[in-house]
Parts: structure tokens; C-alpha cells; sequence
């Protein structure tokens, strides 16, 4: 009973903590211009950060040791430090888009500017990541998160028609006013918002921090292959949403109150609380995420002790990088720079280095050295393979795109 309430909350924490800042404002912005004709795009973001999360994951399970600290020592450290560079600078500018993120969600219900709530919120990431214990950070805020399923009911209510729309998605059926090398610029942004490096160095992480065994695998992958996808679902029920509501007004999503219209007009004002409630959990859960993952990456690549486990004094840089990378993040917002900016910023440069996350994972994953008879299989390597292309295909073509399109302009 206790290991089935350990993947039962493993579950729903994974779905609540699928959906951060960038997901809430792509998905949204992609269904209020494309419909549901991405929607593909979000099925094979799942699949692929599924993948590469259980590779993680088992990598932190077999060897206990987390996957970037195993990716210096087999892979070195300069292929490493390429490595470190992109994802971290990827994932400071996810943590940026993150806590302006809770800003804008608290600006919603106080009306006070979102620059102004900056310095608190920063303040308090900070003290829930040096005081809060590992879990209350992952299930409390997961849960919460599950506020956001009042997209898809507001989906149902709203009484679409779903053949059209499945057909949307299945045919690919773009508006007519769109053009291709829009669409595409949304669909690598889409792609790096599914596939956010920060995800699988976290999840890694944290199997460490939890002390996961072999005898946790199957936990972990029913948490994987089981709340991801059912997150991925909360996903499209957002762009499900601007669809329906959005899409046939021409109403742009520049800001989160945007992004809530919809509920708005389904379910009202109680809808709009939840759905705040799940904004705040959801970007809060994920600015926490992405400061311990700066903190767990710089440290396991320099070889320093890292973790909340891990008593402050005996980890002193690395509570200090939490600190600076905090004071960093507010530094940005405060100088006015848009949330909503960094957060498409964000998710196209992290198409960029996908590459340089993903392909030494793999490598780690396939190493008998660490993983032992727990390698991975045949479909996993060949799934990997692909997906390295089309990691490569998004990553050659993000910067490119981004420049024609004008940001998706």
C-alpha cells in the first residue's frame, strides 16, 4: 500500500509540475494563432522528454550518482563544460522566466505591478529552497499545480467540436492566414518547451537527493511514462482552450490574464481562482526547480558537495550559487525586462541546447560501466537516435527561424 501511494503521488506531482511559465504561454499563444494544428508537436515533446527522463532517472537509481556528474567523468570536461555552459544558460534564463512568472500570476488577484513583487517572490524562492525539505517542494507544489485540470474543464464546458478539432490535429491543418515558417518557429518552441533541459538534470538530481535504488525504477517509471503524458494532455487542453475562445476573436496572448480568458468565460470567477492558484503553484514549483538545478550543475561539474539533504555548512557554495543566481534573476526583472519576453527567449534557445544535454545522456545511459545490466534496450537506443536528430534538426533551425519570423511575430 505504501509503494502504491508513493506512485500514486509520484504521479500527480509529475503531471502538476509538467506545465511551467513556458508551457502556460506557448501552449497558449500556439492555440489561439494555430488551433490544435501543433499539436502533434506537444505529443512528441512528451514522448521525447519521457525518454530521456527515464534514462535520467535510472542513471540516479543504478549508479547513485546524478547524470551531469557522470557525464564530466565520461565524457570529460570539455565536452562537459559545452555541456554545462548551454544548459545552464538555458536553464538561469527558464529560472528568470519562472519567478517573473509567480510575479505576474500574484499581479492577477493584488493588481500590484508585477516589478514590484519581484523582490519578495525571489525572496521567497530563496528561503524554500535553503528551508524546505526536498519533498515539500516536489508534492506540495506538484499538487497544487494540479490546479491547472480546470483547463480541461473548461474545455469540456465550452462544448467544442472535437472532430474538427482531432482533425485539426491530426491533419495538420493550419489557418490559412499562418504561414509555414511561422508555424514552425512555434512548433521549436513548442518542442524546446516540452523538452526544457532542466527537467531531466532536476529529475536526476533529485533521485539522488531521494536515494533511489534499483527497487525504485519501477516507481520512477510509472512517474515518468504516466504523469508526464497526463501533463502533456493539461498542455493541450490549455491550447485547447485559446482555441475555442481565442482563436476566432484574433485575440493575441501577450500576457497570463490572457491566457486565462478562457476559463473565464466558462467557468467564471471561481474558474479564474483556480486557475491563478494553478498558475502560482505551477510557476513557483518550476522557479524552485530551475535554482536548484543551476546549483546541482555547476556543483557535480566542478565536483563540489551539492543538495538540500545536505547540511549548509558542509555545502556552503553551493547554498552561495543559490543565492547569487537568485539576486541575479531579480537584478533582471527588476530592470524591467518582460517575463513573457524571457519566456519566449527561453524556450527557443533551449531547442538550441538540447543537443548538448541530451546526446550525453544517451551516452551515459549506455555505458555498462554505470548502469550494468540496467543499459539501455534496443527501442530505447533507437528511439534515442531519432530523437537526436530531430534535437539536431530543432536546434540548427531555432536561431534562423527566430530571425525570419520576427519572434513569431
Amino acid at each position: 500500500m505504501k509503494k502504491f501511494f508513493a506512485v500514486a503521488l509520484g504521479i500527480l506531482t509529475a503531471i502538476g509540475g509538467f506545465v511551467d511559465i513556458g508551457d502556460l504561454v506557448t501552449n497558449a499563444q500556439v492555440g489561439a494563432r494555430f488551433g490544435l494544428s501543433l499539436a502533434p508537436v506537444v505529443v512528441v515533446g512528451v514522448v521525447g522528454i519521457c525518454l530521456f527522463a527515464e534514462m535520467s532517472g535510472r542513471v540516479a537509481a543504478v549508479s547513485g550518482r546524478a547524470t551531469f556528474d557522470l557525464v564530466r567523468e565520461r565524457l570529460g570536461p570539455r565536452v562537459a563544460l559545452l555541456n554545462l555552459v548551454g544548459s545552464m544558460g538555458v536553464t538561469f534564463l527558464t529560472f528568470i522566466a519562472e519567478i517573473g512568472g509567480v510575479a505576474l500570476s500574484l499581479q492577477l488577484v493584488s493588481s500590484v505591478n508585477e516589478v514590484l513583487l519581484v523582490p519578495f517572490v525571489a525572496l521567497a524562492v530563496w528561503l524554500l529552497l535553503w528551508r524546505a525539505k526536498f519533498s515539500a517542494i516536489e508534492n506540495v507544489l506538484g499538487l497544487l499545480g494540479l490546479a491547472l485540470i480546470v483547463f480541461a474543464v473548461a474545455l469540456w464546458q465550452l462544448g467544442p467540436d472535437w472532430a474538427a478539432m482531432a482533425h485539426q490535429a491530426v491533419t495538420v491543418d493550419k489557418p490559412a492566414s499562418e504561414d509555414w515558417t511561422t508555424w514552425a518557429y512555434y512548433a521549436v518552441a513548442l518542442f524546446g518547451a516540452a523538452m526544457t533541459p532542466y527537467e531531466v538534470f532536476f529529475f536526476s538530481s533529485g533521485g539522488v537527493e531521494e536515494r533511489w535504488t534499483e527497487r525504485d525504477i519501477g516507481t520512477m517509471r510509472a512517474n515518468v511514462f504516466i504523469g508526464f503524458p497526463l501533463g502533456g494532455l493539461l498542455s493541450l487542453a490549455i491550447a485547447g482552450c485559446a482555441a475555442v475562445v481565442l482563436q476566432p476573436d484574433g485575440i493575441m496572448v501577450d500576457t497570463l490574464g490572457e491566457t486565462a480568458l478562457p476559463v473565464a468565460e466558462a467557468l467564471g470567477k471561481v474558474g479564474v481562482a483556480v486557475a491563478v492558484l494553478g498558475f502560482v503553484a505551477a510557476t513557483f514549483g518550476a522557479a524552485c526547480e530551475t535554482g536548484l538545478s543551476v546549483g546541482y550543475s555547476l556543483m557535480q561539474y566542478v565536483g563540489q558537495q551539492w543538495g538540500k539533504y545536505v547540511r549548509p555548512q558542509q555545502a556552503v557554495t553551493f547554498h552561495v550559487v543559490l543565492v547569487l543566481a537568485t539576486l541575479a534573476a531579480a537584478t533582471v526583472l527588476l530592470l524591467g525586462v518582460d517575463p513573457i519576453l524571457v519566456t519566449e527567449m527561453s524556450v527557443v534557445f533551449s531547442a538550441v541546447a538540447l543537443p548538448l544535454t541530451y546526446f550525453p545522456i544517451l551516452v551515459v545511459a549506455n555505458d555498462p560501466d554505470y548502469l550494468g545490466r540496467h543499459v539501455n534496450g534496443r527501442v530505447a537506443n533507437v528511439l534515442g537516435t531519432v530523437y537526436l536528430v530531430l534535437i539536431l534538426v530543432a536546434a540548427v533551425a531555432a536561431i534562423p527561424l527566430m530571425a525570419l519570423t520576427g519572434m513569431g511575430a
